[in-house]
Formats: C-alpha cells, sequence, structure tokens
C-alpha cells in the first residue's frame, strides 16, 4: 500500500482540545493545508467561513486532539507480547528478551514494525519513540524498523539498543565495535526517511560496558546524536550500580557526560532528591511507562515530583511484550490513575495535565515540540478526531473523557504530517488482515527458535 495524498481538509468536533495556547475550543476545527501543515485552529464557524468548499470530517459530536507521543516503545517485541508477566524485570529480560532477540531479523523487524504502527493508530499515537533491542550482530535487524514505518506514515524517533553486559540481557554477543557500526547504519537509514529522526540508544547502563558506554558518550559528542536510555527503572538497577561502581546508575551517567548529552530516560522511578536535581540540572527528559511497570512490579515514578521540578515528562506504552500492548489510550488513564492509587489523592494528578505530557509534553521531551504536539498554525498536521462510539455519546468534560472514557474504539481518523492514515477507524496503509497473516509464521519462528515455546513461555506452536 502506498501513503495517501495530503489535502486541504476541515476536521471538526465538538471540543477541539489544543495543547497549546488556545486551549480548550467549543465547536472546535482545525483546517489542514494541502501541503500537509495546520493552517489554521478556532471554532467551525470561523474556519467554515474561511474555506467553504473544502471537504469537513467529523459531525461536530467528537473530540480533535493533537496526534499522541508515545515516548517510549520497543518494536522489537512486537512479536512477542504476552509472556513472563508474573516475572520481575530482570528475570522477563533473561528469559523473554534475550531469547527473543537473539533470532530477530530484520524482516522481522519490518512486519513487526507494520503490526504495532496499525495498533498504535488505532490509539491515536502518530509519533513514537523507539528502541530496537536485538543480540544478533552483523545482522543489522534495526534497520528493519525504518521501511516498516516509513511503510505505514509514522513519525518516529529510531534507536538500536545497543548491549554488551551483563549476561542476563546477551552480554557477550555484541562487541563495542559491532554495535558502533549498527548505529552508524541505522542513523543514516533514519535520515533518509522523510518523518524519522535517529537517537542513539544506550539500551540501559548495566547492560553496557564500561568501553560500550563511553564510546556512546563520544559517539553522542561527536555527532550531535541524542540519545534514548532506561534509568532507575527498578531497586535492583540501584543495588547492581552501586556494586559495581559505587554509585548508583543516574550518578554514574553524569560521571561518565552521558547525561551532557540530550537525553530522554525512560522509566525514572527509583530516583533520590539528589538524584532528580541532578536530572532536572542537566534538563533531561523523561518518558514514564505506567501499564509496564505496574505488569512488572517495578514501582510507581514520583510524575508530580518530575514535573514540579520542570523536567520534561512525556508518556510511553513501553514495548509490547512489557505492556502487553500499543494502546496509548490506556497508557494515558493509566498514567493518572497510578498516581491517585499510589498517593491515595485523587486531585494528585489531573485529566488535563495527562494529556498534556502524551501530546505537547511528549513532543517537548523528543525535541520535536516545534513541530508537533499541540494545534497550533504553522504546526505539521498531526491530528486525530475521536467520537462516533458510545464512550463518547455525550462529553461532559472533553479532557477527563478523553483521559478516562476513550478507547481505541473511540478513535474516527488520524492525520500524520497531513497524511490521512486512519480513516473512519480503518488504517490506509496497513491491510490489517494481509499483515496478521504475515506476522504469524514469523512468531512462531521467534517462539520456536528462540526456544520461548520449548520453555513454555510461548504457547503458539502447540497443536
Amino acid at each position: 500500500m502506498t501513503l495517501p495524498g495530503r489535502e486541504r481538509i476541515l476536521v471538526r468536533g465538538a471540543w477541539a482540545l489544543t495543547s497549546g495556547p488556545d486551549g480548550a475550543i467549543r465547536d472546535g476545527a482545525v483546517l489542514i493545508a494541502a501541503d500537509g501543515g495546520i493552517e489554521s485552529v478556532g471554532t467551525y464557524a470561523e474556519l467554515r467561513k474561511a474555506a467553504p468548499d473544502v471537504v469537513v470530517v467529523g459531525d461536530g459530536t467528537g473530540i480533535v486532539i493533537p496526534g499522541l507521543v508515545n515516548a517510549h516503545t520497543h518494536l522489537s517485541e512486537a512479536l512477542v507480547p504476552g509472556m513472563g508477566s508474573n516475572l520481575t524485570l530482570f528475570e522477563w529480560g533473561m528469559r523473554v528478551v534475550t531469547p527473543a532477540g537473539s533470532v530477530l531479523t530484520a524482516e522481522m523487524a519490518r512486519e513487526g514494525a507494520l503490526l504495532k504502527a496499525a495498533e498504535m493508530l488505532h490509539s491515536g499515537v502518530t509519533c513514537l519513540n523507539d528502541m530496537f533491542h536485538h543480540y544478533r550482530p552483523g545482522s543489522f535487524a534495526s534497520l528493519g524498523v525504518v521501511e516498516g514505518l516509513t511503510r505505514a506514515g509514522l513519525r518516529a524517533n529510531v534507536a538500536f539498543g545497543a548491549e554488551d553486559a551483563f549476561d542476563a540481557f546477551g552480554g557477550g554477543r555484541f562487541s563495542v565495535g559491532a554495535a558502533v557500526e549498527e548505529h552508524l547504519a541505522l542513523a543514516e537509514e533514519a535520515g533518509a526517511a522523510e518523518l524519522l529522526d535517529f537517537r542513539l540508544g544506550v539500551g540501559t547502563m548495566l547492560g553496557s560496558s564500561d568501553e560500550m558506554l563511553e564510546t556512546a558518550v563520544a559517539l553522542g559528542t561527536e555527532h550531535g546524536w541524542p540519545v534514548h536510555t532506561h534509568l532507575a527503572e527498578v531497586r535492583e538497577e540501584v543495588v547492581e550500580a552501586r556494586g559495581r561502581w559505587g554509585r548508583n546508575s543516574v550518578e554514574q551517567a553524569a560521571e561518565i557526560g552521558l547525561l551532557d548529552l540530550d537525553v530522554i530516560g525512560a522509566h525514572l522511578i527509583w530516583l533520590t532528591e539528589a538524584d532528580i536535581e541532578l536530572l532536572v540540572a542537566h534538563d533531561i527528559a523523561a518518558a514514564h511507562n505506567p501499564v509496564a511497570n505496574m505488569i512488572l512490579g517495578s514501582g510507581v515514578s514520583r510524575v508530580p515530583r518530575l514535573l514540579a521540578g520542570g523536567l520534561r515528562v512525556g508518556i510511553g506504552t513501553d514495548g509490547a511484550a512489557s505492556n502487553d500492548s500499543q494502546n496509548m489510550l490506556e497508557a494515558v488513564k493509566m498514567a493518572a490513575l497510578l498516581q491517585k492509587v499510589d498517593r491515595l489523592d485523587p486531585a494528585s494528578i489531573t485529566a488535563p495535565e495527562v494529556l498534556r505530557m502524551a501530546t505537547i509534553g511528549g513532543a517537548e521531551a523528543l525535541g520535536l515540540d516545534d513541530l508537533i504536539g499541540s494545534l497550533e498554525p504553522g504546526k505539521r498536521a498531526d491530528v486525530v478526531l475521536l467520537g462516533g462510539t458510545v464512550e463518547l455519546a455525550n462529553i461532559h468534560d472533553p479532557y477527563q473523557q478523553v483521559a478516562y472514557c476513550t478507547s481505541p474504539r473511540s478513535v474516527s481518523d488520524v492525520w500524520v504530517d497531513g497524511r490521512r492514515l486512519l480513516a473512519e477507524g480503518s488504517p490506509t496503509t496497513v491491510d490489517e488482515a494481509e499483515q496478521i497473516a504475515r506476522c504469524r509464521p514469523l512468531a512462531r519462528q521467534v517462539a520456536t527458535e528462540s526456544g520461548l515455546a520449548a520453555e513454555g513461555m510461548s504457547l503458539l506452536c502447540e497443536t
């Protein structure tokens, strides 16, 4: 399937929640320009008067929002969801991610990316920040993601999560030289794609040798590459890091100069006040992943504290095997509910705050807020129309109903850079039935060749 053309079109809702200076606009609309930008934002009446002949999408009963930004995921897990939900992160990494990563190919990456692109479109995602993990040096499997996302038409940052230490996560399989070769190849491939940008992946601090970490800092400094990594995800990380370096992973990242780069850190759960001050001082961005953190029992990130400190905070689904879905709307809801129940305070975080984190907050975290994240003239037209289903039959408070009532059923239409990638609930760039058929044998192959089926992690191959 080819990408649909861009066209001048008017998107109308009972409300437009702009995540920008205009706030919430009753009977709001967005006029998408023929070049894929946002021409104007305002009430439907004024925009219709200015553009009386353009096609209108939306009957004025739904909600128009900016495209959601999935600030952290792993498309390397696209073919292995639903495994190990009773395991801790370290166990899960050793028993699920590492075996799967040892057999992944560029074909699997491409087809898995297309499969999960369709799933993300159904929950209003227009931009994602991916880290592809694999343990097959020389395969350049991560490059398959570029082709898959380009075919799907999504906007993305892509990274290869290089690791060469810590046996539980595939230690010893990647040399520093092989990792550098894949970083350079992925950067070149992403640089040639219209809507993709490259980030230097530092899989985990503990999963990287000191040489790998030093090389990453040198590469990031030399090329001006932003960084995507995991930080302070689980309590065991604190203990292991102190045993290895005499300081925790955040302190070590600062010590080696990693935090001097443009870094987005996923999770940020096990932080001291000194850690938070360090992150704020280095202007580190955060990707909060509430669903994955709950499934793996990792802990609760102190999101209100991070926001109060001035950190840029986005929301991520995390990977398809650590979540185990790519439902961004679910992640938005859980981001609010987790704080409320953890703090025993229903006012600890609000619906407007979590929607902001999922839109302009995620864009700020990725350094893309000059292009996307809010509905403003001059920005690119990453736009979502919600409505037409029972979840939004009666809109009393548009913010609360986006945060707490919506599901993928609610997502009617999605535009990325002015291209309509979801039309009346159906993807226009991915044939879902065909993509499912292509991925089923690949998933069986992963389960068999990795040993996940033999270990009882996957029942897919049983007859």
